[in-house]
């Protein structure tokens, strides 16, 4: 069933990346008075097709291939290979008839169309939602084996600031952009005392590693619900109390129950929890029950799936701050620079050997991962993964390899400066050699997403 939703997951975010890049160069083509034959979402490799549909001189259409998407521009060299052109006299609505400058309009096309997806995903979710900010006084979950576990930082360490920076909000201790700065240190807060621990400089292969970051708010054990009938319920554990204990170890995260109670299907567990004595009168935290809760302990059974019954209740302190319009959209583009920065500056970090490459890097296994991953944790969390997402795309599709929108950008600027075409037989050799480096990168990204899961 998880390879299901992973599949499904990974098709509906190419869908939508693909739909906005060739959207891009598609109504750009338009704009100029191009005809455009072929607007594909997904490839129809040998012809086959799941839906197909002529409307005007353009043939729409779904190929059964969801790895990517085709526009197939008159009179333009491209992935088709097409060279039926090539002896006919050149037509005013084919590409090779039109100025370099539309020509590189609609070659950058596709990548704006990425960017400006990003933008609108921030923008939108920002508008809707407003922010919401996690307050730093929420102590740090540090996941065993992560990078900010072999600094040193422990789980409850409070964070206080970054590189002299003081710190109000989580927000601002997990920005991306922080992590690609040259150095980086973090002060904490533990058993009263102040102390600083520094990054190592590849943080990012690390966090590419582990596929997670390694820190995060905790998130406190409390229970909201518990499943008549189940587990729990029949153990007598009540809604509104806070697992501090699972057969003696201390336990301070919700994760931690999870696993503990996931790897001990069908086997007796001692749980030690704490619960008010009567209706609390202010908002229930950790720290109220901690204080004037009374401790019970309870033999509870899981399930054979793993579960005993209970459903997390949301007791992180957060402010959530309503945006203006303008607010909204400020906060979107900012969301899309720094994003678009983080990124460029990863991809730099690799092709300079500070990151490791297998680790930095995934193909179409690890992609449809993180799509499964991000939609379980909600559709918000799906999207923000597909703006991401996005601007790597863009990014990627700029480089000026010969079969991606950079290298035809970089063709055409050639031409533009020489004033003549370049020789068909040289731009088709060229086109072959992308493809075929195309294809041996796709090959080697499987293999590494295999390989490095």
């Amino acid at each position: 069933m998880e390879l299901l939703s992973t599949i499904f997951y990974f098709i509906i975010a190419i869908f939508i990346l693909v739909t906005a890049h060739e959207f891009g160069h598609f109504i750009t083509a338009r704009m100029f008075g191009m005809r455009v034959d072929r607007f594909f979402i997904g490839f129809d490799f040998w012809g086959i097709k799941l839906w197909q549909k002529k409307i005007g001189e353009t043939e729409y259409g779904i190929g059964a291939f969801p790895i990517g998407g085709y526009v197939k521009i008159a009179g333009m060299i491209d992935e088709s290979m097409d060279t039926e052109h090539v002896t006919e006299e050149v037509k005013p609505w084919e590409f090779r008839a039109k100025p370099v400058w539309q020509r590189l309009i609609v070659l950058a096309g596709g990548v704006a169309m990425n960017m400006v997806l990003a933008a609108v995903i921030f923008i939108g979710i920002t508008g809707i939602f407003g922010e919401s900010h996690t307050l730093i006084t929420t102590p740090a979950f540090i996941e065993p084996n992560s990078v900010f576990s072999s600094m040193g930082m422990q789980s409850g360490d409070h964070l206080v600031a970054i590189n002299g920076q003081k710190l109000q909000y989580w927000e601002e201790a997990l920005d991306p952009e922080r992590l690609t700065s040259g150095k980086l240190q973090y002060t904490i807060e533990r058993n009263g005392k102040e102390l600083t621990l520094t990054a190592p400089k590849d943080i990012i292969s690390w966090i590419n590693g582990n596929q997670s970051i390694g820190i995060r708010p905790t998130v406190p054990p409390v229970i909201d619900q518990v499943l008549t009938g189940g587990p729990a319920a029949k153990a007598g554990i009540m809604p509104g109390g806070l697992i501090t204990a699972i057969n003696d170890s201390p336990v301070t995260d919700w994760s931690e129950v999870v696993n503990i109670i996931s790897k001990n299907a069908g086997k007796k567990l001692v749980v030690t929890w704490m619960h008010l004595k009567s209706e609390p009168t202010e908002p229930l935290t950790s720290k109220l029950i901690r204080k004037n809760g009374q401790t019970f302990t309870t033999e509870v059974v899981p399930n054979t799936s793993g579960k005993i019954g209970i459903s997390l209740k949301q007791t992180i302190e957060t402010e959530r701050i309503k945006l203006s319009v303008p607010q909204a959209i400020s906060s979107g583009l900012n969301q899309t620079w720094k994003t678009t920065v983080l990124t460029v500056q990863g991809f730099g970090k690799i092709f300079s050997g500070q990151e490791d490459f297998r680790k930095s890097v995934g193909g179409p296994i690890k992609i449809a991962r993180i799509a499964n991953q991000s939609a379980e944790q909600g559709p918000i969390s799906f999207m923000y993964f597909v703006a991401v997402l996005s601007i790597s795309l863009a990014i990627i599709n700029i480089l000026p390899i010969p079969a991606l929108d950079g290298g035809q950008f970089v063709l055409n600027a050639i031409e533009g400066v020489m004033g003549r075409e370049i020789p068909f037989e040289v731009k088709m050799r060229i086109q072959q050699v992308g493809m075929t480096l195309l294809l041996m990168f796709f090959a080697y990204f499987m293999i590494n997403d295999l390989l490095n899961p």
